[in-house]
């Protein structure tokens, strides 16, 4: 497991009210890495938040944390 993956998992599962649900899988391209987020339907609005704003937070992290291993990431979460 990778350090963003475990970064976004570890969040993530502090979030929602089900942290069994919670799967992240990681897809590595050539110059971006997908990391993405799956949740119980039931958690999906604590995961984006009122106005997206917990899920823009979550990026944000992701994107400090990749900008510090010199890589570039993109978080998507899954319906």
């Amino acid at each position: 497991m990778s350090e963003l993956k475990d970064l976004i998992h570890y969040v993530s599962k502090s979030l929602v009210d089900l942290p069994d649900q919670v799967s992240v899988n990681e897809i590595k391209g050539e110059q971006t890495t997908v990391i993405e987020l799956k949740v119980d339907k039931s958690d999906l609005g604590k995961v984006i938040g009122k106005q997206g704003r917990t899920a823009r937070a979550l990026r944000t992290i992701l994107n400090a944390a990749s900008t510090k291993l010199k890589q570039r990431s993109v978080l998507e979460i899954i319906e």
